[in-house]
């Protein structure tokens, strides 16, 4: 099935902004963090669909994933 991955800040050294992947039928983020070679611990919030969600919920055909490393400032 095919899901949108949007890549935000940091996280874009990992691939485009925007890509469309393939990924399997039962796929959750964390698979799909860890299709990309994205390290687990650079990611902070992960959204699909515009709702911030667990790493484990599975994903269906044309959901949006949005991923965000860890916000810094001063």
């Amino acid at each position: 099935m095919k899901i949108t991955v949007k890549l935000f800040a940091t996280l874009r050294d990992y691939g485009e902004n925007i890509s469309e992947i393939e990924v399997s039928e039962n796929a959750i983020p964390l698979d799909v963090i860890k299709l990309m070679s994205i390290p687990v611990e650079d990611v902070s919030i992960i959204m699909v669909n515009g709702r911030r969600l667990m790493e484990s919920i599975q994903l269906n055909e044309g959901d949006v994933l949005a991923l965000f490393p860890p916000v810094g400032g001063g």
